[in-house]
């Protein structure tokens, strides 16, 4: 049995030693400081130590005694320690300053790896070598610190060490993971010599920071190389492919997998099954995860991704139950994929019992947990419990800011998601795209004009990031929202930007808000001829024409719609009442407590009429009378679903209710009206955003 086999199947083993023995052969003793630091035996390390320090008596440590004490301590963990070997030493060499360097890089202080690498060129006479530079080039790459690796760079051609292919790789990760494409793309063609870690760590950054088709470029040139891929290779390539949703090349990467027979490890499993999940082949991911023999919680965690990815939330949902029954225990990436189903569920009760369980489990503080947790809340209409998880996070990230001002800004709470921006700013926060999405909807809701184009075209290009879609539909919300519609419109036509239906789609809600039937028809007219089967335009260019009792208008629309064969979505509600989902169709009775539903509707709507309801029957479809339309809008999915819950929830208890649909101006008012006369807070989700009704009034100020 070898030494280094005893050392770790029997760490006494080198306790046998006797004191004099150590310290009778010093080359003995630094080749077991050097097994102690590959088996991590800080225990034996430090009786070396003192047997060093007995043996050399009144003389110091020489340099690479101490360099592999450094070694020791760095690999055990103990950082501090090695720090002040390393700052008694008399003198010290290139390996001695790569050791610490090193250990600080991966005990996650690169900061301290680049402090110690400006020390060494400020006060030592020594020239960095080729590990020097790798180690610094690496830190940069691990903190995005570009400048500090462009510097290194200018350092490393004057070295001449740029040759070394160790050093180009390094290169090559430190730019790609820099976002600087340029950076990499000058490396990888001027500097010769590849091998497959260069084309690995440039894709592998690309992919890392979106650039896609750069990545695919670099792949091309790889081909051309006729490099052989090693798994690592596989595993980037099917990331590329899933993040471009390009199938057909997942494909043939899969195939070519098939055909050299490569062995499935966890990390090329699941990197297939997420390719097949991102591309919406969720049946290939399927036979992929159960063709494999062992699977294990990385792989069962892939699987739900690629369901939730899919939208197949339910599904998601079951599979962590069959994961539960083979044995496998959940990690924070599980219930990141568990909670993040059930937001898209808007499933609460399940969503609490899974923040039940990670928190049991350990895993309340890891950061992606974090933001599920509050993703989940926020999407399931709770956003108190959202913000007390926010609030409660030891560590925050991009993400992390997002989730919350994005779920503010859902619920209609223009001012606490602009907070929370401004403290992501006090914190160096970075404020990246989806940001300013969630900012620029904030200031829509709150109707702040000038602070909106403030962030447009200012702020957002001091963080470097291009305006996009998103970004000016917000502003044409915004506009929308000031009853600035001609601005919004002349917006629209000046701006070369290409406008998707739901840009225009705002501007249209805009129209139907301010009643300016004009423009709304020059508008619907647009998004019918990008769409023209958008259900939503035809219903709501109806309602404009009969709030401006153009009934022959109303007629027109109807006609069309049936001409066109088009049938608007019947309304869906559904709530959560203890562990059961009940589903409301409009006008359906097919529920087993419909009598006892209908009956509560008809109380509440007596109820709400002494308020001053009317019913809007101007917006009913159906051609059938007045009587008639009015009850239609009394059994409305959402009045059916909201009179069940106040049926089955205790006294005061909020209620929260999911629509498939824009929730309509009638039972708006109506669900108001009805929160005020029973003193419940009522949650309405729909297609667009959230309504939080209190006391008769609505979080979105009655436009939406």
């Amino acid at each position: 049995m070898t030494v280094p086999t005893l050392l770790t199947k029997n760490p006494s083993f080198l306790f046998s030693f006797k004191p004099n023995e150590i310290s009778a052969s010093l080359e003995k003793t630094i080749k077991l400081l050097k097994i102690s630091a590959d088996t991590r035996n800080l225990r034996f390390g430090k009786t070396l130590h003192s047997q060093l320090i007995i043996a050399n008596q009144s003389n110091e440590l020489n340099v690479i005694q101490t360099n592999c004490l450094i070694n020791l301590y760095v690999k055990c963990g103990e950082i501090s320690v090695a720090r002040k070997l390393f700052d008694q030493m008399p003198e010290r060499n290139v390996v001695s300053w790569n050791a610490l360097m090193a250990g600080y890089l991966h005990s996650g202080l690169a900061s301290e790896a680049l402090k110690l690498f400006k020390t060494m060129n400020r006060w030592e006479s020594l020239r960095p070598n080729e590990y020097i530079f790798a180690t610094v080039l690496a830190s940069c790459s691990d903190i995005r610190a570009l400048e500090e690796g462009k510097q290194c760079h200018g350092y490393v051609l004057k070295s001449g060490l740029v040759f070394h292919l160790y050093v180009k790789n390094a290169l090559l990760d430190m730019y790609s993971r820099c976002s600087d494409v340029e950076g990499a793309m000058s490396v990888l063609k001027t500097v010769p010599g590849s091998d497959i870690l260069s084309y690995n760590s440039i894709i592998s950054g690309f992919l890392e920071n979106g650039y896609l088709n750069e990545g695919l470029e670099v792949l091309r040139k790889m081909v051309d190389g006729f490099f052989v891929w090693d798994n690592f290779t596989h595993v980037t390539m099917l990331g590329l492919c899933a993040s471009l949703k390009d199938l057909k090349l997942g494909l043939q990467i899969h195939n070519q997998i098939l055909r050299r027979e490569i062995e499935f490890d966890v990390f090329l499993g699941s990197a297939i099954i997420d390719m097949y999940g991102k591309c919406g082949k969720i049946l290939n991911a399927k036979n992929v995860f159960y063709g494999l023999q062992e699977r294990n919680v990385v792989l069962w965690t892939a699987i739900m991704v690629a369901y939730a990815h899919n939208r197949y939330f339910e599904e998601a949902l079951n599979h962590f139950l069959e994961m539960e029954l083979a044995g496998i225990l959940p990690n924070e990436y599980t219930f990141a994929v568990m909670l993040n189903s059930c937001a898209g569920l808007s499933a609460l009760r399940h969503g609490g019992l899974f923040h039940s369980r990670a928190e049991k489990s350990g895993f309340k503080d890891h950061l992606n947990v974090g933001n599920a947790l509050i993703n989940m809340y926020s999407k399931s209409g709770s956003i108190e419990d959202a913000r007390r998880v926010f609030s409660d996070m030891i560590h925050r990230d991009t993400i992390t800011w997002n989730s919350m001002i994005s779920g503010y800004s859902h619920h209609g709470l223009g001012r606490e998601a602009l907070l929370v921006f401004h403290q992501m700013l006090a914190s160096f926060g970075v404020p990246n795209y989806i940001t300013f999405v969630g900012v620029l909807s904030a200031c829509g809701h709150l109707g702040l004009v000038d602070e909106g184009f403030y962030y447009l075209n200012h702020l957002m290009e001091n963080f470097g990031i291009k305006p996009g879609v998103e970004h000016y539909t917000c502003i044409v919300g915004l506009l929308g929202r000031a009853g600035l519609l001609t601005e919004a419109e002349n917006l629209m036509k000046s701006n070369p930007i290409k406008w998707d239906v739901v840009a225009w789609r705002t501007l249209l809600s805009a129209c139907h808000v301010h009643r300016n039937f004009g423009l709304g028809k020059k508008v619907a007219d647009v998004i019918l001829e990008l769409d023209p089967n958008d259900v939503a335009t035809y219903i709501l260019l109806s309602n404009m024409y009969a709030k401006a009792k153009r009934w022959d208008g109303v007629v027109n629309i109807r006609k069309l719609m049936r001409g066109r064969e088009i049938k608007k979505e019947p309304g869906v509600s559904w709530i959560q009442v203890k562990n059961n989902i009940h589903v409301f169709v409009s006008e359906d009775k097919k529920h087993l407590e419909s009598q006892k539903i209908h009956e509560k509707v008809s109380e509440l709507l007596s109820q709400i009429k002494m308020l001053g309801y009317v019913p809007d029957i101007a917006s009913v479809l159906h051609d059938v009378g007045d009587e008639q339309k009015e009850e239609y809008l009394s059994y409305h999915s959402e009045k059916l679903a909201v009179a069940f819950g106040l049926m089955n929830t205790p006294s005061g208890a909020p209620i929260h209710v999911i629509k498939n649909l824009r929730m309509c101006d009638d039972c708006h008012t109506a669900v108001k009206l009805i929160s005020k006369v029973t003193k419940r807070k009522i949650i309405v989700r729909d297609a667009n955003r959230f309504h939080c009704f209190e006391s008769g009034t609505c979080s979105c100020g009655d436009y939406w």
